[in-house]
């Protein structure tokens, strides 16, 4: 009887678990994975659903844009190492985490998001609050509480730096959370200010110029100041300067600047003039090492589809090599922008389709419904979009109005 020797699984290494890492481990453990053994490594436990951040920070449930990876790979093949990505040997083809484990791998998805960029602003990254991470949230959403609670009053102006998705998203929910807050606390209703800065001569540069004003009109209906072509020059405890003036503020939200994520410039990596890392047509930037997601030199680079589409991608690029197939070229997907702007108004940029107001806004929550069906089944994905309709706040007073308000309702 012939002896055949079992054939060797490829191992995958998937390091990154945003958007693109996910999306590349989930595709590849399904159907026939006989032949790869997959480990996804990341820093952190969870998915993170950026695009519902803002939410989380305006009274939302941390379940509601956070979803633990143990969860969405449960019933997958994937071995899951939490852990942070230092070192890579190309040719050894190794990996090593901080804590001094070596992972070897025959191929290697690399989706490690990028990380905050305060521009070297004096006092920035001192003074400013961010909502780009759950950490983050919760001092932000503190602040907030401990100032209407403590000190009997809002801030007299809240300032948000950045005037991309992010700021947007932010600034046209704000204005309403504040005004429920006081309402919860007993606080007399005070005229809330925001302004939203932005370093370029419009909002949401990337996007078409007719989005633009219209997301700039709904904004200053709802009573935000826009500073655009404004650079801020420096940040204190109680103001900050922009342009040569000050603005006085105890509330300065950061949603600007990132960069590519250090490992990259630390490991040697080509890299363009925008600090994306050089591929080539399979997204590959050496033998077997693939740049998905945030980190990749495309078009639409920073998008979540994008970086959802490129793990999909190369996913499918591996599956066909290891079948003796050639693989496709990457072929650019041109995402669908739908942009929130406070209670039932969103902006819809959906390739030579504008839209706006209640529309827009229904097609947002679809597509969140639709992004949640990406990564799990539809019954688990339905379950999750309705989590992110649920409230979680920091104080006993807010936790008790909560309360009081589900007894009445049952």
């Amino acid at each position: 009887m012939a002896y055949h020797e079992p054939v060797r699984k490829q191992k995958i290494l998937v390091v990154g678990g945003g958007f693109g890492g996910v999306k590349a481990a989930l595709t590849l453990s399904k159907g026939d994975n006989s032949k790869f053994d997959i480990t996804l490594v990341s820093d952190q436990a969870n998915f993170r659903y950026y695009p519902a951040l803002y939410r989380t920070a305006t009274g939302g449930v941390v379940a509601g844009s956070s979803i633990p990876l143990m969860t969405l790979l449960s019933d997958r093949k994937v071995k899951i190492i939490q852990g942070t990505a230092e070192t890579i040997d190309r040719k050894a083809q190794t990996l090593t985490l901080a804590g001094g484990e070596v992972l070897d791998y025959d191929m290697v998805i690399l989706g490690l998001g990028v990380v905050t960029n305060y521009f070297g602003i004096p006092g920035m990254e001192d003074f400013s609050y961010s909502i780009k991470s759950f950490d983050g949230i919760k001092r932000f959403k503190e602040h907030l509480h401990n100032q209407i609670e403590d000190e009997r009053r809002p801030d007299l102006n809240y300032v948000i730096v950045g005037a991309g998705p992010t700021g947007i998203e932010l600034a046209g929910a704000l204005p309403e959370y504040l005004r429920k807050v006081m309402d919860i606390h007993g606080v007399k209703q005070k005229a809330v200010y925001i302004d939203l800065i932005e370093a370029a001569p419009r909002l949401l540069p990337r996007m078409p110029e007719a989005a633009s004003l219209s997301v700039a009109r709904r904004l200053r209906r709802n009573g935000v100041k826009l500073y655009t072509d404004s650079t801020v020059q420096g940040v204190a405890a109680d103001q900050l300067i922009v342009s040569g003036n000050s603005i006085k503020s105890h509330t300065v939200v950061w949603t600007a600047g990132i960069t590519n994520h250090p490992f990259f410039s630390n490991n040697g990596f080509m890299l363009t003039p925008r600090g994306k890392v050089a591929t080539n047509l399979y997204l590959e930037t050496d033998d077997n090492v693939f740049v998905v997601g945030d980190n990749a030199n495309t078009p639409y680079s920073g998008m979540a589809q994008t970086a959802m589409h490129d793990g999909e991608y190369v996913a499918d690029v591996i599956k066909r090599r290891t079948k003796g197939k050639d693989p496709r070229s990457y072929q650019i997907h041109k995402p669908i922008t739908v942009i929130p702007v406070g209670e039932r108004w969103a902006t819809v940029v959906w390739g030579k389709v504008r839209l706006s107001g209640i529309i827009g806004w229904v097609l947002r929550e679809l597509a969140d419904l639709v992004a949640f069906a990406d990564y799990e089944p539809w019954w688990k994905a339905g379950r999750q979009w309705l989590i992110g309709f649920e409230e979680e706040e920091p104080c006993r007073i807010c936790q008790q109005a909560m309360h009081q308000s589900i007894r009445q309702i049952a």
